[in-house]
């Protein structure tokens, strides 16, 4: 179902970082989406604090589809002064995980709401801000959920939506990971990157038990296959010796990671495995790359990917060595490619962005998920 193009707004984002993939999970799915937005006319402001390295590992410059300010990590009074500059705009959006100021601007960012401006808290991890908040009944947060004028959420389906309603949300919609074809596509193959299985994704304390189970234990049942790991963090970790690690794997070089192994790997945090629907930015970097993905098993991947002819799903290591062992190149590159058909016609940003403008016009949530652009 199409629909005439949305008012054009003015946005304000406070979020981690577009200009910088470091220690920033989130990048692929900001870029995605912010530059959707732009391409449908609205103007967005970007706002990101010099924080964690990141400004000091950028992986693009600015972009000509959004006004990136950069403002210091630290002192109060730099954040509160980026929000007094979004005052005006038509709609704010305070993303988790900025990493900094976290508290700061998810309660000073609703002092912007008005007649002409709409605030809403965009969750990049709610399984992990939803048990946050069931751990602590005293966190500020659960008295501002209610304030927003949405949540939106990058994944988590029902499970979330009805989680976060409890928590006293006036809507929670998720708005997904998915590709931009402008970025993600498939490439020629690159001998840096040559391997039989690669798994791209830093050493989190809510993923290394399962990287543990999917990934080495897999690579231990198979010595005579080459694995490849790339992401920050795993320097000192004890590995099978046919894994070769790679270390941070700038966002240039994602494409090839991804299309020259025989296969990748998505391996969900613990949370997410537990909420489902909720795939992970490299399930979509991957399916636009034609890679032949092989995911742990979680509720909802058929709402994405058909398993079998689409993405290849795993309960455990042995059943990725099993998948790795049975795989020959024309059967790996026919799942990718098939991939790569399904993502190109239903889960793209420029979906997403048509799917957002919907909801703000009014639309229902199932009425915006059947939105195209």
């Amino acid at each position: 179902m199409k629909k005439p193009q949305a008012k054009k707004m003015d946005i304000a984002f406070f979020a981690s970082s577009l200009v910088s993939a470091y220690w920033n999970g989130a990048a692929t799915y900001y870029r995605g989406i912010v530059r959707a937005l732009a391409e449908r006319g609205h103007r967005v402001r970007f706002f990101e604090p010099d924080a964690f390295g990141r400004q000091q590992h950028r992986d693009m410059d600015d972009p000509d589809w959004a006004e990136v300010i950069v403002y210091p990590g630290e002192g109060d009074e730099n954040a509160l002064r980026m929000v007094e500059q979004a005052r005006g705009a038509d709609l704010v959006v305070k993303a988790s995980g900025v990493g900094v100021f976290d508290a700061l601007l998810e309660k000073a960012v609703l002092d912007l709401q008005g007649p002409g401006t709409r605030v809403v808290f965009w969750d990049v991890d709610a399984p992990a801000t939803l048990d946050r908040l069931q751990a602590d009944a005293g966190d500020p947060f659960h008295a501002l959920v209610p304030r927003y004028d949405m949540v939106l959420t990058y994944g988590g389906g029902e499970p979330v939506v009805q989680a976060y309603r409890r928590t006293g949300a006036r809507e929670c919609v998720p708005i997904y990971n998915a590709l931009d074809p402008s970025t993600h596509h498939p490439v020629g193959p690159d001998p840096r990157f040559e391997a039989d299985l690669g798994f791209l994704g830093n050493r989190l304390p809510d993923r290394e038990a399962r990287v543990d189970a999917f990934f080495l234990r897999a690579a231990s049942l198979l010595p005579d296959r080459r694995f490849l790991l790339g992401g920050s963090g795993w320097g000192d970790k004890a590995m099978p010796s046919n894994v070769r690690h790679v270390g941070h794997v700038y966002t240039a070089d994602h494409n090839a990671f991804n299309r020259t192994p025989m296969a990748v790997l998505n391996v969900s945090r613990d949370s997410m495995a537990r909420y489902g629907f909720s795939p992970a930015t490299r399930v979509f970097e991957a399916a636009g790359s034609a890679a032949c993905l092989i995911t742990d098993a979680w509720e909802g991947i058929e709402r994405f990917l058909e398993p079998g002819s689409e993405v290849l799903v795993a309960q455990g290591g042995d059943e990725v060595a099993a998948h790795v062992e049975a795989l020959d190149e024309t059967t790996a590159r026919r799942v990718g490619e098939a991939a790569l058909r399904r993502v190109l016609a239903e889960h793209t940003y420029a979906h997403r962005a048509a799917q957002l403008e919907a909801l703000l016009e009014g639309a229902d949530t199932a009425e915006a998920l059947e939105v195209s652009p």
